[in-house]
């Protein structure tokens, strides 16, 4: 049994539930408590053979309270489910996890206070989650209760706020929150709750000169005081940002001076939950976070690792020395989709390129005759992608249009059929490797030689040290067979490697002043260079540091296979 959140729009009610039918059922009796609270029993769900669908197998009135409120609120939650595997018993799991929710104690923050005690004696929300029969997700919201000032805490043990009002104070700042308590204390006041507090703690409000990191006689534009002169706010949200962000830039170049291994920069709104971390010294490996609220508060979280790395970091550490060692970032620089991605359209650069040198092909495909390969059998590149923008993008792909015009024309020349679009790869008849043999031998040298490129071309490993060497040998220039399109952006999801992007085609102070943003934003303003479209000077001929031969990493962390590979081939070519 697996627990997870999955939402509504993937579940649907399976016809082995003893109340399926077409009729709604009556919710009455549940509804105010889910509209309060949630749900809280994990509905019991099975997969129905659709991609990521699933149908509910115990749980129907549950799915239909929730929806209920979905449709009143314009927005809904994802649910707590247990996911059935083959040979489960629906009868014993539901049981066993109304048994686990009754175990807790139905006031969540007295469920805070519980799980509080269990992270600080060593618990990890994995651990807590298995406990009590309930999604990870679920630990992580009653957990985020510790963020709130403790009167709101009490307020909300009172019931005197829902729970939907208690979620979003979470998400607000110290001040923010003074702020709320003060409305709320003031009976002549209006606290806002529910989605109007949504509202009020993202909705546009003006960002107090207070939270500035830079000189405010900086600030280009203007700024707005109360009656009495004593808080001061930034008229242009938009200029405040830019000054914000490039102070958060130098701050983290400092920290990078200052000999800390990686400075993360959150998100605006995104917070930094220290139950999933581990506080960890600098000289250990640990991070700096730096977490930015939407009304410009910036907080500093210097020296912490995931739970994880820093579990990777004690199994490493064997003796003193090696407990000096900063702990590497497990996080690779690459996704594995973007690394298929790039292996791929490198792959297709090289071998178009290489049809035009088969003399090289000659001493490659000897070298895989005395050394064999991956691939030497013979078998051919299956150039499988792991998307299908991937598929996409390299059908649309120069290089490769290019490679298929020369095939069709080498199947016509060999009278083989043109069955597949591929040369090499057969399957070992002997009687039709006679044939094209005989068709070989009335064919000139140069027409041998340009069959042997192709089926050497056809059977070169994708992602592999070989198309490093060949490609850096034969001076493979990317640009002419490759434009950034929109799979690569796609793909593209790191925000410290977007960051460093822009940095490439709009230059530092540009990048320094959207380092905060969402790697999305990033992304947008990249293509505007490329296009020279919103008033952005156009930057022609851009290639990613990955794509370049030879290849070069964004970062330190590792993770770029084709990077290192390069590294561990070069020498090999120094003595040309």
């Amino acid at each position: 049994m697996q627990l997870a959140h999955i939402p509504l729009d993937r579940l649907k009610i399976s016809a082995a539930n003893m109340r399926h039918g077409k009729r709604a059922p009556d919710i009455s009796d549940i509804l105010p408590s889910v509209r309060a609270r949630g749900v809280l029993v994990p509905l019991l769900v099975r997969a129905n053979g659709e991609p990521e669908s699933f149908e509910i197998v115990a749980g129907r009135r549950r799915y239909f309270a929730a929806k209920s409120i979905a449709d009143e609120r314009g927005e809904e939650d994802p649910l707590p489910c247990a996911i059935m595997e083959d040979g489960d018993d629906a009868d014993a799991l539901e049981a066993s996890l109304i048994e686990n929710i009754a175990r807790l104690d139905p006031d969540e923050v007295s469920q805070w206070e519980t799980f509080s005690r269990l992270i600080s004696q060593g618990r990890t929300v994995a651990d807590i989650a298995a406990t009590f029969g309930i999604t990870e997700l679920m630990v992580k919201r009653i957990l985020a209760l510790g963020d709130l000032l403790p009167k709101i805490r009490e307020a909300y043990r009172r019931d005197e706020i829902d729970a939907e009002t208690a979620r979003y104070l979470t998400m607000a700042s110290k001040a923010q929150q003074k702020d709320w308590l003060a409305l709320f204390a003031n009976p002549e006041q209006y606290a806002p709750l529910g989605l109007q507090l949504k509202q009020w703690l993202f909705g546009g409000q003006s960002i107090s000169t207070k939270v500035a990191l830079f000189a405010i006689e900086d600030y280009p534009g203007l700024t707005v005081s109360d009656l009495f002169g004593q808080d001061s706010y930034f008229a242009d949200a938009d200029q405040f940002w830019q000054k914000q962000n490039e102070a958060i830039a130098a701050t983290r170049d400092a920290y990078l001076e200052a000999g800390w291994c990686e400075v993360v920069v959150l998100e605006p709104g995104q917070h930094f939950h220290s139950w999933d971390y581990e506080k960890t010294p600098k000289k250990k490996g640990g991070k700096v976070f730096i977490a930015v609220t939407h009304r410009g508060e910036v907080e500093y979280h210097e020296g912490w690792l995931s739970r994880r790395e820093a579990r990777r970091a004690r199994d490493k550490g064997e003796g003193p020395d090696e407990a000096e060692t900063p702990a590497k970032p497990s996080r690779p620089e690459l996704t594995g989709p973007m690394q298929n991605y790039v292996d791929l359209h490198r792959h297709a650069a090289v071998r178009a390129a290489m049809l035009d040198h088969p003399a090289v092909a000659l001493r490659l495909m000897v070298a895989h005759a005395i050394t064999g390969s991956g691939l030497w059998q013979v078998r051919r590149e299956p150039q499988r992608a792991a998307s299908q923008s991937v598929t996409a993008s390299l059908a649309g792909c120069k290089a490769e249009a290019a490679f298929a015009e020369k095939q069709r024309a080498m199947l016509a020349l060999l009278a083989v059929p043109d069955e597949d679009g591929r040369v090499a790869g057969g399957n070992g008849d002997a009687f039709a490797t006679a044939s094209v043999f005989a068709r070989l031998l009335a064919l000139s040298d140069d027409d041998v030689m340009r069959a042997l490129a192709i089926v050497m071309a056809e059977t070169l490993e994708a992602g592999s040290a070989v198309i490093e060497a060949l490609g850096n040998h034969l001076n493979v220039d990317m640009g002419a067979y490759w434009q950034p399109d929109d799979a690569f952006f796609d793909l593209l999801r790191d925000k410290e490697i977007a960051n460093s992007m822009l940095a490439d085609v709009g230059g530092k102070h540009v990048a320094d002043s959207n380092v905060a943003e969402k790697a999305k934003t990033q992304k947008k303003i990249i293509r505007d260079f490329l296009a020279g479209e919103n008033g952005r000077r156009q930057v022609e001929a851009w290639l990613p540091r990955w794509m370049k031969f030879p290849a070069e990493s964004y970062t330190t962390r590792g993770g770029f296979r084709t990077a290192d590979q390069w590294a561990r081939v070069q020498a090999l070519f120094a003595w040309q």
